[in-house]
C-alpha cells in the first residue's frame, strides 16, 4: 500500500445535481493518491454509489470526506436528511437500480449509517481494510424505517416475485425521471409533484423492507404490514399520477424504461388502491380474491420453476423477455419432434410457422414496449411448426410468471387443437380462495391445525365441518370439466382443512399406475409436483400399502412411512419414496372404487409433530374417497366419450382437394371453454362436371350426438351433390328432406356452392343458405362486404319451404370466406359487432396469403371463443 496514512480526512461539499458523482470520484481518487490502487478504485467508485444515493433520494448537498489511518481507508458522505435513511434494495444482479449499496456490502470490508446528535444530518460510510478480518458493520439502520406514528396498512397476500418486479419497475421509472428532471425536461411532471412522489416512494420501500424482514405465512405469499403516516394519501396519489404519466411516456417511447407488464401494473393498482382505501378506514382486500383481466390474471402465485415445467404432464413452454426458450417439458418436446434440451436456447421462432414469424415478433416487441397483451391471458388457437416442416394445429394459453428474483417469464400451454390438456388452467376467479380473517389483518393459514375432539366426537372435525368438506370435495371435482384440475382443487380442499399433503394415484387404460396429483400445503422447496407422472407397475412383489390399496385393501391407517421391511418391489420403493420426500407421521391410504372395479387410490399425510390420524379418521376418509371415486369415474367416463367424439370429427376433416388457379384453406378450432366436441364441419370436393364445391354448416349441440349428425349429414351431402349435380338450392332441398326423414329432432345450418369458371377465370359462386351466416368476399384492394342472397330456413324446420340460389362474381386474387358462427358471436353483444369486427379483420388481410389469412382471423377474433369454429376460405389465383 504505501506509506501514505492521513489520520486527519479531507472533505469537500458537492451540489445537489447529477454531476455531483463524478466529481466525487475525481476528488476521492486526488485524496488517495499513493494508496494502492485496488483500494483507491474501489473507494473510487463505491463513494460515487453513495453521492448518487445522496443526490437522488436526501436531494441536499452532500460532504464527502475521506481520511486513511494504519493503512486502512475510510470514507463517509453526509447529507441534510436524517430522516431518509439507507433502504438496501435486495435486487438481481441484472436489475438497473437498487445496487448501490449492495455494492457498499459486497466490497466494503465495512459498511454502516449513523445520525448525528441533534438529527440534523445523516452519515453513510464504509472501509476498507487492506488485510486481516475487519469487526462486524453496524449495518445501515438510522431510524425507524416508516418513521414516526400513523396508520398501519395491511396488504394481504402479496406475492414476492410480484411484489419484487413491480417494484424494481417504480424504482427505474422515478429513477429516470428524476435523471430528466436535472436536464429541465419532464413533459407533464412538475418537479414539486416527483419530490413528493420520490419522497412517498422512499417510505414506502422502506416499508416493504422492514415487512418483508419477516417470516411469510405462506410459501411465496406474505402479509405485509406497512405503518404509514396518517397523512400519507395525497402523497400516494401523487405518486400513483406520476407513475401513471411516465407508464404513459414509456408507451410513447420517451422513456428508456420499458413499460410495466398488464400483471405488474395490475397489481401496481392494487397496492395504491389498498393503501388509499385503507387509509380511508376501508378493510384489506386480498390480492388473491381481486378480478383481474385475463392479461393480469395467473394460475400460479409462487416464483417460476422451471422444475415444475419439466415434471409437468401437459404441453410446456417457456420464454424469457429475449424471446428465447428457457425451459421445455418432455410433452411439449414430444408433440413438435424435439428432444427438450434441443430446444432450450433456441428462439421462440423455431416453432412458429415462417409466415407467422413476423407477426409474432411484431407482437412480441409491442407487448414489451407498450406494455398491452394481446393474447395472453387467453386461450388462442394458432398453428405451431413441428420439426419436420408440417403445421401441428394447437391451441395456446400463455401466462406471464415472475421468477425469483423479479425477472418476467412467459409460458405458454399447448393442446392439440382437438383434445383437452390435462393441466390446462381454469379460467380466473374459478378456484378457491384464501379467506380473510375478521380482524381484516393476515390471511388465514393454508392448513391451520385441526382442533382437537371435545368429548366423544369421532375426529378432530365437527359433525358440520365433515359435511362441509364432503360437500365441497364434491362440487371441486364437479365444476371443471377437466380431471387433473378437479383433483388439484380437491386436494388444496384436503390440505387446508384435513391433511399437509395428499397424493392420488390411478390406473391408466394399460393398467399402469399413474401418480395424477400430488398437493402440499406449503410446497416451498418440496416441489410436489416432481412426485407425479407414471409408476412402476403393481407386480406380484408388491407388498406396500399402496400395492394392497389398489388390490382392494383399505382404508389403511399407517402410523409411520412404510417400513423397508415392506420394499419388495419398485413401487413400493416409489412410495416410501414418496413419504420420506414430504415427510410424513401418520397416513392413511384408502383405495378409490366404482362400478365393483377399483382404479386409484388416495392417500392423506400429516407430517411429524401434528396430531398423527387415528382409527377414528379411516370413517371420514373412507367417505371421502366414495365421493372423490364417483366423481373420477364420471369424468373419466365423460372423457372417453369425449375423446371418442373428437376422433370422429378428426377423422371427418376434409383434405382440401387441388384446383387449378383456385386456392383453398380451411382451419377448425375446438371451443376453449366447453367439452371441445361439436356439430361444426367444413368440405370441398369437385363434384364431375368440375366445378368446386364448398360446404360449411353447424349442427345443434356439443356432444357425441353432433357429431355422428354432423358425419352423417356431411356424407349425404356429399352424395346428393355427386349424384345429382343440381343447383344449391335443389341440393340443400334434397338434404333437408332427407334429414328430416331420418333425424326428424335434428337441426343444422349448412351452406352449400359452386365455385365455377375455367382455369383463367372468370369465376363465380352459386350458393344456397340454410340458416347459416352469409359468406364474406373480400378484393384485393380490401372491399369486403357480406353475400346475404340465398338465404333460407336451417335445416330441419321445414324441408317443404322453397329456397333459393344466389350468384356472385369472384373478381381475381379476392377472398371467399365461409365461416361458423363460433367467429362471430360473443355473449352480450349484439351480433352485428361481430360482423363488422370480422368484416374490418378480413379487409385488413385482404393481401396476406390464404394461410396467413385463415391463422390471423383465427387468432384475432377465436381466442377464449365459446363455440367451436370452422372456415373455409377460397381465392382466385389467375397464373402471372
Amino acid at each position: 500500500m504505501g506509506d501514505v496514512d492521513r489520520p486527519e480526512s479531507v472533505s469537500r461539499w458537492f451540489p445537489e445535481a447529477p454531476r455531483s458523482a463524478a466529481a466525487a470520484r475525481r476528488f476521492v481518487r486526488a485524496a488517495l493518491d499513493g494508496v494502492a490502487p485496488e483500494l483507491a478504485d474501489t473507494a473510487q467508485f463505491l463513494t460515487g454509489e453513495l453521492v448518487t444515493n445522496a443526490v437522488l433520494h436526501a436531494r441536499t448537498a452532500a460532504e464527502v470526506a475521506v481520511g486513511v489511518d494504519d493503512g486502512r481507508v475510510r470514507v463517509r458522505v453526509s447529507d441534510d436528511r436524517p430522516g431518509r435513511g439507507p433502504v438496501p434494495r435486495r435486487y438481481p444482479p441484472y436489475a438497473g437500480t437498487g445496487q448501490g449499496l449492495a455494492l457498499v456490502e459486497r466490497l466494503a470490508s465495512r459498511h454502516g449509517a449513523e445520525a448525528e446528535t441533534g438529527g440534523r444530518r445523516k452519515t453513510v460510510w464504509f472501509e476498507l481494510w487492506p488485510d486481516g478480518p475487519p469487526a462486524p458493520s453496524p449495518g445501515w439502520v438510522t431510524a425507524e424505517p416508516c418513521g414516526g406514528s400513523g396508520t398501519t396498512v395491511t396488504l394481504v397476500d402479496v406475492p414476492s416475485a410480484l411484489c419484487s418486479a413491480a417494484q424494481q419497475h417504480r424504482h427505474a421509472v422515478l429513477r429516470e425521471l428524476a435523471l430528466v428532471a436535472s436536464a429541465g425536461d419532464v413533459p407533464g411532471v412538475r418537479a414539486e409533484d416527483l419530490v413528493t412522489a420520490a419522497d412517498i416512494d422512499h417510505v414506502l420501500s422502506a416499508c416493504v423492507a422492514a415487512a418483508s424482514e419477516r417470516p411469510p405465512q405462506e410459501a411465496h405469499l406474505a402479509t405485509l404490514r406497512l405503518p404509514l403516516p396518517a397523512d400519507a394519501a395525497p402523497a400516494v396519489r401523487t405518486l400513483r399520477q406520476v407513475l401513471d404519466l411516465a407508464e404513459e411516456a414509456a408507451r410513447e417511447e420517451r422513456l428508456l424504461t420499458l413499460p410495466a407488464l398488464p400483471r405488474g401494473r395490475a397489481f401496481q393498482d392494487w397496492m395504491f388502491e389498498q393503501i388509499l382505501g385503507q387509509l380511508a378506514g376501508e378493510r384489506p382486500t386480498a390480492w388473491t380474491v381481486v378480478p383481474r383481466e385475463p392479461d393480469a390474471s395467473a394460475s400460479e402465485l409462487v416464483p417460476w420453476d422451471p422444475g415444475a415445467v419439466r415434471a409437468g404432464r401437459s404441453p410446456v413452454i417457456a420464454a424469457d423477455a429475449g424471446n428465447r426458450i428457457i425451459a421445455v417439458n418432455g410433452p411439449a418436446a414430444d408433440l413438435l419432434g424435439w428432444q427438450p434440451d434441443e430446444l432450450v436456447g433456441r428462439r421462440l421462432t423455431t416453432l412458429i410457422p415462417e409466415h407467422l414469424r413476423r407477426r409474432h415478433s411484431v407482437a412480441f416487441s409491442s407487448l414489451l414496449l407498450t406494455g398491452r397483451a394481446r393474447i395472453v391471458g387467453r386461450s388462442v388457437p394458432l398453428p405451431a411448426l413441428h420439426r419436420d416442416g408440417r403445421v401441428v394445429p394447437v391451441r395456446l394459453y400463455i401466462e406471464t410468471q415472475e421468477m425469483a428474483d423479479g425477472r418476467t417469464v412467459f409460458v405458454a400451454q399447448l393442446s392439440p387443437r382437438a383434445t383437452t390438456s390435462v393441466d390446462a388452467p381454469a379460467p380466473p376467479g374459478r378456484s378457491a380462495q384464501p379467506s380473510l380473517p375478521e380482524d381484516g389483518g393476515a390471511s388465514a393459514p393454508a392448513a391451520p391445525e385441526p382442533r382437537r375432539s371435545t368429548g366423544g366426537g369421532r375426529t378432530d372435525l365437527s359433525a358440520l365441518e365433515r359435511l362441509a368438506l364432503l360437500a365441497d370435495t364434491g362440487a371441486a371435482l364437479n365444476n371443471t370439466l377437466d380431471l387433473g384440475e378437479g383433483l388439484r382443487s380437491v386436494g388444496r380442499l384436503l390440505t387446508r382443512r384435513l391433511a399437509d399433503w395428499c397424493a392420488v394415484d390411478l390406473f391408466t387404460e394399460d393398467a399402469r399406475v399413474e401418480r395424477a396429483c400430488v398437493v402440499h400445503r406449503d410446497p416451498r422447496g418440496l416441489r410436489p409436483g416432481a412426485y407425479e407422472g407414471r409408476l412402476p407397475p403393481v407386480s406380484e412383489s408388491s407388498r406396500g400399502p399402496l400395492a394392497r390399496v389398489l388390490r382392494g385393501a383399505g382404508p389403511l391407517l399407517l402410523a409411520d412411512a412404510p417400513p423397508a421391511g415392506q420394499v419388495g418391489s419398485a413401487l413400493d420403493a416409489d412410495y416410501r419414496e414418496l413419504f420420506r420426500g414430504l415427510g410424513a407421521g401418520s397416513a392413511v391410504v384408502a383405495p378409490l372404487r366404482a362400478r365393483r372395479e377399483i382404479f386409484g387410490a388416495l392417500t392423506v399425510a400429516r407430517t411429524a409433530g401434528r396430531r398423527p390420524f387415528t382409527e377414528d379418521d379411516l370413517v371420514l376418509v373412507d367417505d371421502l374417497v366414495r365421493g372423490l371415486a364417483l366423481g373420477v369415474d364420471n369424468a373419466r367416463l365423460y372423457q372417453e366419450t369425449r375423446n371418442i367424439a373428437q376422433r370422429l370429427q378428426r377423422s371427418l376433416l376434409p383434405v382440401l382437394p387441388e384446383v387449378e388457379n383456385l386456392q383453398l384453406a380451411a382451419r377448425y378450432a375446438a371451443s376453449s371453454t366447453t367439452a371441445q366436441v361439436g356439430g361444426d364441419w367444413y368440405d370441398s370436393f369437385v363434384v364431375p362436371n368440375g366445378d368446386t364445391a364448398v360446404v360449411i354448416g353447424d349442427v345443434t349441440g356439443h356432444n357425441l350426438d353432433a357429431a355422428i349428425s354432423m358425419s352423417q349429414l356431411r356424407s349425404m351431402l356429399r352424395g346428393i351433390a355427386v349424384d345429382r349435380q343440381e343447383p344449391p338450392e335443389v341440393v340443400l332441398r334434397r338434404l333437408d328432406l332427407a334429414n328430416h326423414s331420418l333425424y326428424r329432432e335434428a337441426t343444422a345450418t349448412c351452406l352449400y356452392g359452386l365455385v365455377k369458371g375455367p382455369a383463367r377465370g372468370p369465376w363465380e359462386l352459386k350458393h344456397s343458405a340454410a340458416g347459416h351466416p352469409p359468406p364474406l368476399l373480400t378484393t384485393w384492394n380490401g372491399e369486403a362486404r357480406y353475400l346475404e342472397e340465398g338465404s333460407g330456413l336451417l335445416l330441419g324446420m321445414d324441408p317443404t319451404m322453397p329456397r333459393r340460389t344466389a350468384r356472385t362474381a369472384l373478381p381475381a386474387r379476392s377472398t371467399l370466406l365461409l365461416y361458423t358462427d363460433g367467429l362471430i358471436e360473443r355473449r352480450d353483444e349484439p351480433l352485428d359487432r361481430g360482423l363488422d369486427r370480422l368484416r374490418r379483420h378480413a379487409a385488413a388481410l385482404a393481401r396476406e396469403p390464404l394461410e396467413t389469412f385463415c391463422d390471423e382471423l383465427l387468432i384475432g377474433l377465436g381466442a377464449d371463443s365459446a363455440d367451436d369454429i370452422a372456415v373455409l376460405a377460397v381465392r382466385p389465383a389467375p397464373s402471372s
